[in-house]
C-alpha cells in the first residue's frame, strides 16, 4: 500500500516537472537545512532548561544545608544540654545516618521534562500553635544575615520551626505552611522539592509558548535534623536562569545572527552553484558539442571548480577521445576491409564474367588459367576474413585469471617447428609464470614466428628476463628485416609488404591487441640483420 502510495505521488511530481530534482534545488535545501536547524533547536532547548532547573536546585541545597547549620548553632546556644535531646519532633521515620568518615550529598530530583509543575504556592496560614520561643529567638538572631544572603543569591528564604512556622526571612513571619505539599515532606524528615508556577511582574517573551521552562519557579525544604528529632526546615525558592528571556533581551543580535546565517547560506549556495552545478552544465554543452562532431570539445574543460569535478571532466575527456579514437579505428578499418575485399572480389567477378561470354571461344590452358585465378582469390577471400575474425577477437578479447609458464610454451612451439627447418632458439630461464593463458601466448608468438618465416627468416633466436612484476621478451630473428620507411607503421593494420605473395598486414596488430588487453606492450627494435621486437608480459 505504501509502495503504491509512493509510486503514485512520484508519478504526480514527475508529470509535473518537479522531479528528478536539479542539484541546484538541493543544495539549496540542504543549505536551508542548515539554516533552519539552529532555529528548530530552540524547540529542544527543555534539555538545557532542564540543566539550569538541576543547577537551581543544588544550588538552593547548599544555601539549605549552611543555613540549617546556623540555625542548629543558634539553638544549641539557648538550649540546655538536656533539653537538647528532647527538642522538636520526634521522627517516626528517620533518615539514616552516614559515619561521620564519608560525604553525604545531596542530588537534585526535580525534571522539567517527566515533573509535576504545580500551581502557585499557597499563602501562609495563622497557626494552630504557637511558634516555639526559641525558634524565634534563634530565628531573630540570624534573620539579618538572611536578608543580606538574599540581595545576592537571590532566593527567597524562610526558616520554619519543627511545626511548619516562619520563625525567619524577609516576610510572613509567623504564619504557617504546614499545609503545603513540599512542607508537608520536610516535616516527616524527607528532603522535598517541587516545580510551582510562577506570575511575573513582567510581560513574557512573545516566543515564551514554546517552552515550559518560563514562567516557573523552584521550591526546595530542607529539614533540619539533630538525633532524630526535626528541629525545624530550610524553605528557599528560586526562579531559574531563563533562555528564552536572555534572547528575548537580546533580539536585535538574535535576528543580526540570523540575517547573517542567512546570508552565508546564500553564499553558500552561490559557491555550490558556482563550483558544481556551472562546471555540470558546461560539462553537457560540451556533450553536445562532441555529439555534433567537434573535436574540438575533446579537451577537458577549463575551471571545474572542485577537485571531483576535475577528475569527472578529465575522466568523460579520456572517455570521449578514446570512443572518438575507437570510431575512427572502425571507420579505418572498415575503409580498409572494403579495399583488401574489393581487389579479390574484383578479379573473382572479371574472370567469371570472361568465362560466361567467351568460354566456347578460349582455349582449355586459358580456360584453366582463369578458372586457377578464381581460386587463388577465393582462397586469399577465406585467409583475410580468417584474419579479420582473429583481429576482430584480439580488439574485444577479456583477459581471464588463466596462467601459463612462459618457457614451457615457447620450448614447445620451437620443437614444433623443428620440421618446419626454422630454428627457434629459446634461452634457458627459470619457470616464469604469466596472467595469460597458454593459448593467448601461443597466439602471439605464432603470429610473430609466421611473420619471420614469411619475410625469409631460418634462425629465431628468444631471450627471456624478468623486470619486477613484469618479464621483458627479446624476439629477434634474421629475415629481410623491415626498413626504416615502413617501421612505424608494421603494426597499422592490413599494413604488408608482401601483397602480391598473400599477406594480409593482420599478424602484428593481433599480436599488439592481445598484448595491449593484458597490460603488455610489443615494441620494434633497431637490429642490423632481421628484425628485433621487445614484448612486455605481466607476471602473475
Amino acid at each position: 500500500m505504501i509502495s503504491n502510495w509512493y509510486s503514485g505521488l512520484k508519478g504526480i511530481l514527475t508529470r509535473l516537472g518537479i522531479l528528478p530534482l536539479s542539484l541546484w534545488v538541493i543544495l539549496l535545501i540542504v543549505n536551508l537545512t542548515v539554516l533552519i536547524l539552529p532555529l528548530g533547536s530552540i524547540f529542544f532547548f527543555r534539555i538545557y532548561e532542564n540543566q539550569l532547573i538541576a543547577e537551581t536546585e543544588a544550588e538552593l541545597i547548599s544555601q539549605s544545608v549552611f543555613i540549617g547549620e546556623m540555625y542548629k548553632r543558634e539553638l544549641r546556644a539557648r538550649l540546655e544540654d538536656k533539653a537538647q535531646g528532647d527538642y522538636g519532633r520526634v521522627l517516626e521515620n528517620p533518615p539514616p545516618k552516614a559515619s561521620v568518615d564519608f560525604y553525604t550529598p545531596l542530588a537534585p530530583k526535580l525534571d522539567l521534562a517527566t515533573g509535576a509543575i504545580y500551581p502557585k504556592r499557597p499563602d501562609g496560614r495563622l497557626p494552630i500553635n504557637r511558634a516555639d520561643p526559641a525558634a524565634i529567638a534563634a530565628g531573630l538572631n540570624i534573620g539579618g544575615m538572611l536578608l543580606e544572603a538574599q540581595r545576592t543569591t537571590l532566593a527567597g528564604i524562610r526558616v520554619l520551626d519543627f511545626n511548619g512556622t516562619v520563625i525567619a526571612g524577609a516576610n510572613e513571619n509567623g504564619l504557617s505552611f504546614a499545609h503545603v505539599i513540599e512542607v508537608v515532606g520536610a516535616l516527616n524528615g524527607q528532603y522535598t522539592s517541587v516545580i510551582r508556577q510562577r506570575i511575573s511582574d513582567e510581560p513574557p517573551p512573545s516566543i515564551a509558548s514554546i517552552s515550559r521552562g518560563t514562567g516557573i519557579r523552584i521550591f526546595t525544604v530542607y529539614p533540619i535534623i539533630s538525633n532524630d528529632h526535626l528541629w525545624g526546615a530550610v524553605y528557599l525558592s528560586r526562579t531559574p536562569k531563563s533562555i528564552l528571556k536572555h534572547m528575548y533581551a537580546e533580539k536585535t543580535k538574535v535576528i543580526l545572527a540570523g540575517l547573517s546565517m542567512l546570508a552565508m547560506t546564500l553564499f553558500i549556495v552561490l559557491i555550490t552553484s558556482w563550483t558544481i552545478v556551472r562546471p555540470i552544465y558546461r560539462l553537457i554543452e560540451r556533450t553536445k558539442k562532441i555529439s555534433a562532431g567537434d573535436k574540438e570539445a575533446l579537451e577537458p574543460i577549463d575551471l571545474p571548480g572542485t577537485r571531483e569535478m576535475a577528475l569527472l571532466t578529465r575522466s568523460f575527456s579520456d572517455t570521449a577521445r578514446s570512443l572518438h579514437e575507437r570510431s575512427n579505428y572502425i571507420k579505418n578499418f572498415a575503409t580498409h576491409v572494403s579495399h583488401e575485399l574489393k581487389t579479390p572480389l574484383t578479379s573473382i567477378r572479371g574472370a567469371a564474367e570472361l568465362l560466361g561470354e567467351h568460354f566456347e571461344e578460349m582455349t582449355p590452358d586459358e580456360r584453366a588459367r582463369f578458372l586457377t585465378n578464381i581460386q587463388d582469390d577465393s582462397d586469399r577471400l577465406k585467409t583475410l576474413v580468417s584474419r579479420l575474425l582473429e583481429l576482430a577477437q584480439a580488439d574485444g578479447f577479456t583477459p581471464s585469471a588463466e596462467t601459463s609458464e612462459l618457457f614451457f610454451v615457447l620450448d614447445s612451439l620451437s620443437k614444433k617447428h623443428q620440421s618446419t627447418g626454422l630454428k627457434i632458439h629459446v634461452a634457458k630461464s627459470s619457470a616464469l609464470i604469466v596472467r595469460m593463458s597458454q593459448e593467448v601466448v601461443e597466439m602471439i608468438f605464432m603470429n610473430l614466428i609466421d611473420n619471420a618465416q614469411k619475410h625469409g627468416a631460418g634462425k629465431i633466436t628468444i631471450e627471456i628476463e624478468p623486470m619486477g612484476e613484469y618479464v621483458e621478451v627479446i624476439f629477434a630473428d634474421d629475415g629481410n628485416g623491415i626498413s626504416k620507411a615502413n617501421a612505424r607503421k608494421i603494426f597499422d593494420p592490413f599494413f604488408t609488404t608482401r601483397r602480391d605473395s598473400g599477406g594480409t598486414g593482420i599478424g602484428l596488430g593481433i599480436v599488439k591487441s592481445l598484448l595491449e588487453n593484458h597490460h603488455g606492450s610489443i615494441a620494434l627494435q633497431a637490429s642490423q640483420k632481421g628484425a628485433r621486437f621487445k614484448l612486455i608480459l605481466p607476471l602473475k
